[in-house]
């Protein structure tokens, strides 16, 4: 399986267990994450000497495994922007703080009906070093969010008067 342009992932099925996939690094080394039927994902890093045996095992539940993920996603979300940029002429992205005073904060994001009053879109919602990635209109904006926004310079614009007030 292919992931990016460089990284070629393998995928390996454990009868009994779950999925393997493993993949090497430019440096050389061995990473794998064993996916189990249970939910456990298991992070395995093999010796350098010997790909075939693991050094380390650091087994993760899943709230471990979700903050993993969102540690590793959260700057290549702001990469694929950056490079969205570059393809996209006039598209531009905002990150835009919800502050304690705001009308927004406590509120469903739904409310401000970003989408419909000005074009853009809200992509992202990061809270506390998590990224929400495509929050619904439900997903309820807090204090201290710090909100994605990708549109026009314009219409981006027009988001950070609403979101700051009303």
């Amino acid at each position: 399986m292919k992931r990016g342009s460089s990284v070629e992932v393998e995928q390996t099925a454990l009868p009994g267990i779950g999925l393997r996939h493993e993949f090497t690094t430019r440096s050389g080394r061995r990473i794998g994450i064993v996916s189990h039927r249970t939910g456990r994902r298991d992070l395995v890093i093999y010796d350098p000497a010997d790909p075939d045996r693991a050094c380390e095992t650091v087994k993760l539940n899943d709230e471990e495994a979700d903050a993993l993920a969102e540690l590793l996603g959260a700057p290549r979300i702001v990469q694929r922007l950056n490079a969205l940029h570059r393809e996209v002429e006039g598209l531009v992205s905002l990150q835009l703080p919800i502050s304690p005073g705001t009308p927004y904060a406590g509120r469903p994001m739904g409310d401000a009906r970003v989408r419909t009053r000005t074009g853009a879109s809200i992509v992202a919602v990061v809270r506390e070093g998590q990224v929400f990635a495509s929050p619904a209109p439900d997903f309820e904006l807090a204090a201290d969010d710090i909100v994605v926004v990708v549109g026009s310079p314009e219409s981006t614009a027009a988001v950070s008067e609403i979101l700051a007030h009303g």
